[in-house]
């Protein structure tokens, strides 16, 4: 029996570890269509990322027509003037897709002409991962950034949640 519960136990455990040290990749705005000039402010890909929270490991996904536009991190500086004069990275190929790979804000512009300047920008900030296992960590103060604010999501995670309690509830119920 005490074999049992330690077989068990170990499930749970590993069960728990791989479903909140999941990476992840992210559809910039959620559709295949988001990088482009928001036609309003509630369109901006900026209120997209401020109702998502960003973990180190997560990647960005952007879709574009890449004769048309591109994709570059910039600065914050660079973010603000809209200026591409010196990215970080450039990406064209209508499919980009960008490693999170560190703690902290993420900036990128559209890489066409005037479009930065009607809006067509995002900034992400990614939660650090030192808050302990659970990779739970405060949104950044506006003192430290000076980007979107850190929303809690709904999407997979509530369900993982829910997946999880049933497993510890059938775990409970072979151990009594």
């Amino acid at each position: 029996m005490a074999l049992h519960r330690a077989l068990l136990s170990s499930m749970l455990f590993i069960s728990l570890f791989i479903s909140f040290t999941e990476a992840r990749e992210l559809l910039v705005g959620g559709n295949s269509n988001a990088w482009k000039i928001p036609s309003s402010e509630s369109e901006s890909l900026n209120r997209w990322a401020e109702a998502s929270r960003f973990q180190i490991g997560d990647s960005l996904v952007w879709n574009y027509d890449p004769s048309k536009d591109s994709v570059v991190q910039v600065s914050k500086k660079d973010y603000d003037s809209c200026s591409t004069s010196s990215p970080i990275a450039v990406y064209k190929d209508g499919n980009t897709k960008v490693k999170l790979d560190k703690s902290g804000p993420f900036y990128f512009i559209s890489g066409a002409e005037g479009q930065c300047e009607k809006g067509q920008k995002l900034v992400t900030v990614v939660l650090s991962g030192r808050h302990g296992f659970f990779h739970v960590s405060p949104a950044p103060s506006p003192v430290e950034f000076e980007g979107p604010a850190v929303a809690p999501t709904s999407g997979g995670t509530g369900l993982r949640g829910g997946f999880i309690v049933i497993f510890g509830v059938l775990v409970g119920l072979l151990l009594f």
